[in-house]
């Protein structure tokens, strides 16, 4: 077991936090936490969902008063709690989840409710502009001003909200699970961006589910479990194994899942996904095939069109050319229902926007896709459903309270095991899963891809869509689309460097 030791700082922190402890009601959210973050340096702060981070990201910004424990900011107390111009002078959040407005321009965003040279209630467009051409361009951000903030990619949206954060004074910037919906080049240049940034003075604190990325871009890291602070090391000198177990509280073989073999599918199982010429806007003469108790992966960039193609499968888009065939019956293209009824269960790629009905409890969000066998005629029977829905709870080891409690409550690990759950409902012949644990801890992610395994064990055909090596490993073959069309396909047991050359395009012409 890691011996928990903490650094002792050769500068003042620009960032102390210690002794934060914080309740809901019978519910401890946080008993010992702390932060030491020197000026310019990218600090991790990692955990398995429910370990508390969220808790000391909310004191750290201000959102909520803890308990017991204090925060110092340069050395000097935090800003009363009501002080909301204080805290945006001292720190900013950037969370998974977009808080820019989306039909606002870039320049509005960046000053919103804090227009430059206002008077009485009016403003001058052109200084907006101007204020906002010269908050970019001190920070070498590369935004038009001017631009619809919705149109924007998802990478630039989060540097429009770090030059938001800075514009208003703040030096220290939280990270919260930024490269969740970004591609692996969309990653490498937003951590291109953040390098720059520390070069001129900021400061980052960076929360992420994939510890490559904390070994890639930060130079501390921090671990919580169990609503306390484990340990602060120096990423350099704290190997991923004895990370790991820091976070799980148990040693965790660090290769299990990279060394685990796909399990072994029969040559000759039944083809049960056919599909023949695929066209669309996003991918190009695409055959595809799956078979029973197979998984096969989808990998590329952003751009591959491998999203746009499993969507296809789940009835979320229609190709303009093309079939294919569920278990020997034409599969309906641009019709969700119509999927569903022929066999396929879905895991979207955002929970959040798709996955999830926030104002409804787990029960009814695990079993929407499985109503017309729980009651007829519309009237659905509730005690059959709410032990439908706990057994799916059991069966997903989702740790919640029962079927009612509301799905907005759980944390992000579980929230994706409802969503599997509810694509597992069903009994799907197919399986198509996009990006299914992205955002997840590492106890989460395992759970998650056994519920994969346990399909494919049961004669399930499943499709795999991930930018995650590690969920593409449990396959028995991986198709990499590079502009649309399928250039590699690789078997079981490839090599990292194999594999993301066919993504990059360093393979092929």
């Amino acid at each position: 077991m890691i011996t928990s030791t903490t650094i002792t700082p050769a500068v003042r922190p620009l960032v102390e936090a210690s002794g934060i402890a914080k309740r809901y009601g019978p519910t401890v959210a946080l008993r010992d936490g702390r932060l030491t973050v020197l000026p310019g340096e990218s600090h991790a702060l990692v955990g398995r969902n429910g370990a508390g981070k969220s808790t000391l990201v909310t004191v750290l910004t201000g959102l909520q008063a803890p308990d017991a424990g204090t925060v110092l900011f340069d050395g000097e107390p935090a800003p009363p709690l009501g002080d909301r111009d204080a805290w945006r002078a001292k720190v900013a959040c950037v969370y998974q989840k977009p808080t820019v407005v989306p039909e606002l321009t870039v320049a509005e965003n960046l000053f919103i409710n804090r227009q430059p040279g206002s008077r009485r209630g009016f403003f001058s467009w052109r200084t907006l502009r101007d204020e906002a051409t010269r908050v970019l361009d001190t920070w070498d951000i590369h935004v038009d001003p001017d631009a619809r903030t919705a149109d924007l990619k998802v990478e630039d949206r989060q540097m429009v909200e770090i030059a938001r954060a800075l514009s208003g004074g703040a030096r220290f910037i939280v990270l919260d699970e930024p490269t969740a919906q970004l591609d692996n080049r969309e990653i490498e240049r937003l951590f291109t961006r953040m390098r720059a940034l520390q070069e001129s003075g900021v400061t980052f604190l960076f929360i992420s589910h994939h510890l490559q990325e904390v070994y890639e871009v930060c130079q501390t890291v921090t671990v919580l479990r169990d609503a306390r602070w484990i340990t602060t090391a120096p990423v350099a000198e704290l190997p991923r194994a004895a990370l790991v177990e820091a976070m799980a509280g148990e040693v965790i073989a660090e290769e299990r899942a990279a060394a685990r073999a796909a399990v072994e599918h029969e040559p000759d199982a039944t083809v049960l996904l056919d599909a023949r010429g695929l066209t669309s806007e996003a991918y190009d003469d695409v055959d595809l095939t799956v078979r029973s108790g197979e998984v096969v992966g989808l990998a590329g960039s952003s751009g591959s069109g491998k999203i746009q193609l499993a969507e296809a499968f789940a009835g979320l888009h229609t190709p303009t050319a093309g079939t294919a065939q569920l278990a020997g019956k034409p599969l309906p293209f641009g019709d969700v229902s119509g999927a569903l009824a022929a066999g396929v269960g879905c895991v979207p790629r955002d929970r959040h926007d798709q996955g999830l009905v926030p104002g409804m409890t787990i029960g009814d969000n695990a079993t929407m896709s499985v109503l017309g066998r729980l009651g007829r005629h519309g009237f659905v029977a509730t005690d059959r459903k709410r032990r439908f829905a706990a057994e799916l709870i059991e069966r997903l080891d989702i740790h919640a309270e029962g079927p009612e409690q509301p799905v907005s409550d759980l944390s992000g690990g579980n929230a994706q095991k409802v969503v599997m759950a509810r694509a597992l409902a069903s009994d799907p012949r197919l399986l198509v899963l996009i990006n299914p644990t992205a955002g997840v801890d590492v106890k989460s992610k395992e759970s998650l891809l056994s519920r994969m395994d346990s399909a494919r064990e049961d004669g399930t055909a499943v499709l795999v869509v991930s930018d995650e090596l590690d969920d593409l490993r449990r396959c028995d073959r991986v198709l990499v689309l590079f502009h649309g069309k399928v250039v590699a396909e690789h078997a079981a047991g490839w090599h990292d460097h194999e594999l993301i050359a066919s993504i990059e395009g360093v393979d092929h012409g």
